[in-house]
């Protein structure tokens, strides 16, 4: 059984998220109400008995409490609380009723009428108001300043006649006045059956398919026998016509379904749809340079999750830009000096950087491995396939602050997760030197929404674990080799931190992380660390050629056995020795013709079998995990199969592994059972409410969506979550999916499933060729000049305008290669954070009309051998330097 990939056991997460916020309120000091309950009102025998008391407050305000920040009071017959400003979580503002009487397996009907004196997104919970405080219900609502009334329906899954329920108020930056009146709580009724909206029943892929590439979709329909299908082309004519297939039941997803290829249609263009039976699907593109933005965005991902740094909002825009977090700036309590829980060790690291992991502000070591192998794998692909390019991927090329240093913009973002994987290394000296620190998180879990910048929460370091030790090893070995080129110094820096890993790892072969450990952030237990040792070699030995590693490859029980080397479910954070063999099979190295041919062969059985998952599936899924059990990051697996396949492809370049990849990207944009695109940003149906805390439009309308190119876990069978367990019970597996913030079991965004995807994208823009070529830049030119004296410097800086356009207004970057310091300026206001810098217009030169410039300058100080900076961007896009 695969290990959640993220969180703790369900019930202890979310309880212990919404119970600590209970407890804490009931302990620091409710107000307690008047005396004197009133009595309830009439009973609606037809939907069951009443559960709420006083519920439209005539008779005041017993017995309804509230948590003493947030006093409150009847007014004109409604009940309305003074919220405060700046709190963390939802549960810090509650007001509530106890003694809530509950029957397991009975239908229950919540109801009430809210506005607020400005609009506020509250959480509703119907819970155990004792450990361990289990949801019964949990709902987000939207509050305006108009009152609405809300309706909610759930079914009880346990018997409780001391439940309560409680509107949480709190995590909003401005004060507000929340008032609430007929509020109603009845059993007997039965919960609807959650109906999705799935849209047309003809899937495609919503966003488009490759002009040479394979192009089919799939009809949900009860018909048995064939149908007529037509293409319209962009113009609404007829592009093609053809006679679907019909496929019958589909086992993941209950459906009967047909399918349907047009691939032969080869002529690009936008807005295609497919008409069967009078039921239209999506519009879509046929072309070649349709995802040269999801690589960028897909990347992006990680400079937008990336902690200890200011997100820049020249780089993503304004409405995801925001502050550095966990940087000791109150009220971080930050990542510069964490100690260890309790009895763990007696020192304190400084483990600022890295990414934060997914949802929550946690950073764990062996999530980061994964995924910043897969970043760096997308790179160290081309220079080993023939047909990749790395150019998109270049220095200037991506939304990173170091572009114009030197260094492929791909690998600056690698090297910020990889500082912080070391810096987790226990020190020289010390008990189990040179382990790695399982993770690092919050003392207790965090509600959403919170901004890093805001978190108030303790950090801790975890205990060593052999598992983050073998990370630190592959990952440190795959980085020496590839950043040998461009910074000798932190090449070293991974090579002698991977070798000290491996040799503690040999020495402390069985230090796993606990399973309890799952307060604050997930446990990531792992009690089989075979495979991060057959990983670990395969990349020491690929980037040392020492035989010790090789003999270590050779021994191991996973060597050949493709089907453990790469299971059916995918390659994931537990399971990671396929993460070796593909490097083994790819990047030259001295295992023998008989050996490489012997890895090679791991990697084509297992693609052969994703390939025919493929075809077989009604939806062209290369994803058939056992039982047909999607799993929690079930789209993750489907990537990292991808991945597999795109590897066989540039080995034999057998187009059956293309076309199943292909596949797999047509589901992961809409052609799946609920017609959703996973993809932010990407298709007319896209995840949008994935689970994340500073990613909260849904909770917080003033907070964004998901970047775009961030891609939603999706289906799980399990739906451990309260809102799936209230919305999808009896879901078939892949349909077991709701977008919807608090669905952290189906709709969780993660480091480890955008590195699998930032691979695809990149794989698939090379497939169409889009990389072959540039992006257009900004139309400008950027002339930049320096005189240099000891210690010091003055640069003279022209930006002209080369369009045919104006430019208004405008915003400079570009990035020090070295230490220097602007000191001051003229001309433009310049900020500098780090080696980035940013120039904004004076007041006078806001605007630069077509073959126009403006010039401004400005001294600094070096401490030495200083290069003037190649790479600009003129409001984000790149801008030619000269």
């Amino acid at each position: 059984m695969r290990h959640l990939p993220h969180t703790p056991p369900p019930a202890r997460r979310r309880s212990r998220l919404v119970g600590t916020a209970v407890m804490g309120a009931l302990i620091a000091g409710l107000v307690a109400a008047p005396s004197g309950a009133a009595e309830p009102p009439d009973a609606r025998a037809a939907e069951g008995p009443e559960q709420i008391v006083n519920g439209d407050f005539s008779a005041g305000t017993a017995p309804w409490w509230w948590t003493a920040n947030s006093p409150a009071a009847v007014t004109d017959g409604e009940l309305c609380a003074d919220i405060p400003a700046g709190t963390s979580d939802p549960w810090d503002a509650i007001i509530g009723q106890d003694g809530v009487d509950l029957l397991a397996g009975e239908g229950y009907e919540l109801s009430f009428t809210a506005h607020a004196s400005v609009p506020v997104a509250i959480r509703t919970s119907v819970q155990m108001a004792v450990e361990p405080y289990t949801s019964e219900h949990l709902s987000t609502d939207r509050i305006t300043t108009e009152p609405q009334t809300f309706t909610h329906t759930f079914t009880a899954k346990a018997d409780n006649d001391a439940a309560q329920l409680g509107f949480q108020a709190g995590g909003h930056d401005r004060a507000y006045t929340l008032c609430l009146d007929d509020v109603s709580l009845t059993g007997g009724t039965e919960a609807p059956p959650h109906q999705p909206d799935t849209g047309s029943p003809v899937r495609v892929n919503q966003v488009g398919y490759l002009t040479e590439g394979p192009k089919g979709g799939t009809f949900v329909t009860e018909a048995t026998q064939p149908l007529p299908w037509t293409l319209n082309a962009p113009d609404g004519s007829p592009a093609a016509t053809g006679t679907t297939k019909v496929f019958g039941q589909d086992p993941t997803s209950r459906q009967h379904v047909h399918t349907f290829d047009f691939s032969r249609v080869t002529r690009t263009g936008e807005g295609y749809t497919v008409t069967i039976a009078g039921k239209t699907s999506e519009p879509f593109a046929i072309g070649d340079d349709l995802y040269a933005r999801l690589r960028t965005d897909a990347l992006a991902y990680f400079y937008h999750n990336r902690s200890g740094i200011e997100i820049d909002a020249g780089l993503v825009g304004e409405k995801y830009a925001r502050p550095a977090g966990h940087l000791g700036k109150a009220p971080n309590q930050g990542d510069g000096d964490v100690p260890c829980q309790p009895g763990v060790c007696d020192y304190r690291l400084d483990v600022r950087g890295g990414w934060y992991d997914a949802g929550d502000h946690g950073k764990y070591v062996v999530n980061g491995g994964i995924s910043v192998a897969q970043v760096m794998a997308t790179y160290e692909r081309t220079l080993t396939a023939g047909n990749a390019d790395g150019a998109p991927l270049g220095d200037g090329r991506l939304r990173v602050p170091e572009r114009g240093n030197g260094t492929p913009d791909i690998l600056d973002e690698a090297a910020w997760q990889l500082d912080f994987l070391m810096k987790m290394q226990v020190p020289a000296g010390k008990t189990l030197a040179g382990m790695v620190h399982h993770k690092i998180h919050d003392a207790e879990w965090t509600g959403l929404p919170l901004l890093p910048h805001q978190d108030p929460m303790k950090r801790e370091l975890h205990p060593p674990s052999t598992a983050a030790t073998l990370n630190l090893a592959a990952t440190g070995a795959q980085c020496a080799r590839l950043f040998r080129p461009y910074d000798a110094a932190f090449a070293d820096r991974c090579l002698t931190a991977a070798t000290t890993a491996w040799r503690a790892a040999l020495a402390h072969p069985a230090v796993y992380a606990r399973a309890d450990d799952n307060v604050g952030g997930g446990a990531y237990e792992d009690a089989d660390v075979t495979d991060e040792f057959y990983w670990a070699a395969a990349e020491l030995f690929v980037t040392t050629g020492q035989d010790d590693y090789r003999r270590h490859l050779l021994d191991s029980p996973l060597h050949g056995d493709a089907g453990t080397v790469f299971p059916r479910g995918g390659v994931w954070w537990g399971g990671t020795a396929g993460l070796g063999a593909l490097s083994l099979a790819t990047v030259d190295n001295g295992l023998t013709d008989a050996q490489l041919a012997q890895v090679r062969a791991m990697v084509t059985t297992g693609a052969d079998r994703y390939a025919e998952d493929a075809r077989t599936a009604a939806y062209g899924v290369p994803y058939a995990p056992e039982d047909n059990h999607y799993v929690w990051g079930s789209n993750s697996g489907v990537l990292n199969n991808m991945v597999v396949l795109g590897v066989a492809h540039d080995l034999t370049g057998n187009t059956k592994y293309r076309d199943a990849l292909l596949g797999g990207l047509d589901y992961l944009l809409g052609r799946n059972p609920l017609n959703q695109s996973y993809v932010t940003g990407y298709g007319e149906r896209d995840s949008r409410n994935q689970h994340h805390r500073h990613w909260a439009h849904q909770l917080d309308p003033s907070l964004p969506n998901p970047a775009p190119g961030s891609v939603a876990g999706g289906p799980n069978a399990d739906i451990q979550d309260p809102v799936a367990q209230d919305k999808l019970k009896g879901c078939a597996p892949a349909m077991c999916y709701i977008d919807d913030i608090g669905s952290w079991a189906t709709n969780e965004i993660t480091i480890n499933w955008n590195a699998p995807l930032a691979w695809v994208a990149s794989f698939v823009d090379d497939l169409g060729g889009s990389g072959t070529t540039d992006p257009d830049p900004a139309a400008c030119r950027v002339g930049y000049a320096s005189d240099r004296w000891n210690g010091g410097f003055t640069s003279r800086v022209t930006v002209t305008n080369t369009g045919t356009e104006a430019i208004s207004p405008w915003k400079l970057t570009w990035a020090f290669a070295d230490d220097q310091r602007v000191t001051d300026h003229w001309g433009s206001r310049i900020t500098q954070t780090g080696r980035e810098v940013t120039a904004h217009p004076a007041s006078w030169n806001g605007t630069i009309p077509p073959g126009g410039s403006v010039a401004f300058g400005f001294n600094g100080t070096s401490g030495g051998g200083a290069a003037d900076p190649t790479a600009f961007a003129l409001n984000g896009a790149p801008c030619t330097g000269g």
